[in-house]
């Protein structure tokens, strides 16, 4: 059991690099901040960059994971994504690199007019749901 418990944390490949990087790009932009050096900003912007694209590779070449929690046998953080290639659902990585997963079909509604609900009676002519009264008002 691990100090967190049963949670699956995201520990991954693209995880532990998209970090490593961000840590090194934000703290080159700080030390060049401070020593007023916009080369400095420049290259820690760039290695922010990397940061990015390096993470979104290594998540599609199936060292990321998918949203939501992994089975317990495969939150090792060396575990390849078998799944990504296809693409994941709900995922914008998976989106921008235009994979999609198959979808279900989505059922069609059939045009009739829509069923009323089971607990609601049906509602008299003339009358609203729910009124007490069984004509309207100027017809008394």
């Amino acid at each position: 059991m691990s100090t967190h418990g049963d949670h699956d944390m995201g520990h991954t490949v693209a995880g532990w690099t998209g970090s490593a990087l961000t840590i090194a790009g934000s703290t080159v932009m700080g030390l060049a901040f401070v020593a007023g050096s916009p080369a400095g900003l420049r290259a820690g912007g760039a290695v922010l960059v990397l940061a990015a694209l390096a993470t979104w590779l290594l998540h599609l070449a199936g060292r990321g994971k998918p949203t939501g929690p992994r089975p317990a046998g495969r939150r090792d953080w060396r575990t390849r994504d078998t799944a990504a290639r296809q693409g994941h659902p709900d995922c914008l990585g998976c989106r921008l690199a235009g994979r999609r997963p198959h979808a279900l079909p989505v059922p069609r509604p059939h045009g009739g007019p829509a069923p009323a609900p089971a607990a609601a009676a049906p509602a008299a002519a003339g009358t609203r749901a729910g009124s007490t009264r069984t004509a309207p008002a100027d017809a008394r």
